[in-house]
């Protein structure tokens, strides 16, 4: 029997900067945070975060908080593509990258069943946990 259940990466197991990235997003609301774990499959990165925003204004503010917050802890970009357009922002901090999409262009390329057989962590949205919906 083939087990097809997808490997969840443990959330502790995780960077301290990875977490604060994430921690940093779900402040700005990001919807569907997914952290994969591609250090088993990949040689140009460890971990992606992937997420998306619901307009392309909130994407560029999660882009400029994260960048704006990790700066402060000293962790720089090594560059941010698409921030101009807003529809799929690319932060490279070299051991992970964050993709910051529109819900459109996250369902079109779909990272996440690209890199289907990495284990990953999945964050609920903030206002979903809190039961505000």
């Amino acid at each position: 029997m083939i087990n097809t259940k997808p490997k969840k990466a443990a959330k502790r197991s995780l960077p301290s900067e990875v977490r604060k990235a994430v921690t940093l997003c779900r402040a700005k609301l990001a919807e569907d945070i997914q952290v994969l774990d591609l250090r088993d499959l990949a040689s140009f990165t460890d971990f992606f975060i992937i997420l998306n925003g619901k307009s392309v204004r909130q994407n560029q503010a999660i882009a400029d908080h994260v960048e704006r917050e990790l700066g402060r802890d000293g962790l720089r970009s090594q560059g941010i593509e698409g921030r101009g357009s807003g529809e799929w922002i690319l932060m490279d901090y070299g051991f992970f990258l964050i993709h910051i999409f529109s819900r459109e262009k996250r369902l079109f390329y779909a990272l996440e069943k690209l890199w289907g057989d990495a284990p990953k962590a999945v964050y609920e949205s903030p206002v979903a946990a809190s039961g505000d919906r």
